[in-house]
């Protein structure tokens, strides 16, 4: 069993009690939208050519890998890879690989995770797991 439920219930409560209390309410820029454009960690030098490559229309292959797990498992999810299911997990199983040997094991675990999440939501499952091997 795994404490990580507990201590995100204990969380929850700690920051809903600070709320309560008023904890948030002076902060600067409350009640305006958060400026997500700007890094402020990364230097200025590398910020003006991330929005010049943003503006440009580029994405980095990071996101885009990003991007297509998050519609594969949410296509899985939905139940749109019936016929092609088996291709449909290797390709998200090649791209979760890809990402974990990119340096991102987190990222990684999470869109597993989710993967797992929508077969068991869906009934199903696949992969090692599931005893077909």
């Amino acid at each position: 069993m795994s404490l990580l439920p507990a201590y995100e219930t204990l969380v929850e409560q700690r920051i809903r009690e600070a709320a309560e209390r008023g904890e948030f309410d002076d902060l600067p820029g409350a009640g305006r939208p958060l400026p997500l454009d700007d890094d402020p960690l990364v230097p200025e030098k590398v910020r003006v050519a991330h929005r010049i490559l943003k503006n440009a229309g580029y994405v980095p292959p990071e996101a885009q890998q990003m991007s297509e797990i998050n519609q594969l498992i949410a296509q899985v999810g939905r139940g749109e890879f019936i016929a092609e299911a088996e291709d449909a997990d290797r390709r998200l199983r090649a791209l979760l690989i890809q990402l974990e040997l990119s340096g991102r094991p987190a990222a990684a675990s999470k869109a597993w995770h989710d993967d797992q999440e929508a077969l068991l939501r869906r009934g199903l499952r696949l992969g090692p797991d599931d005893g077909s091997a």
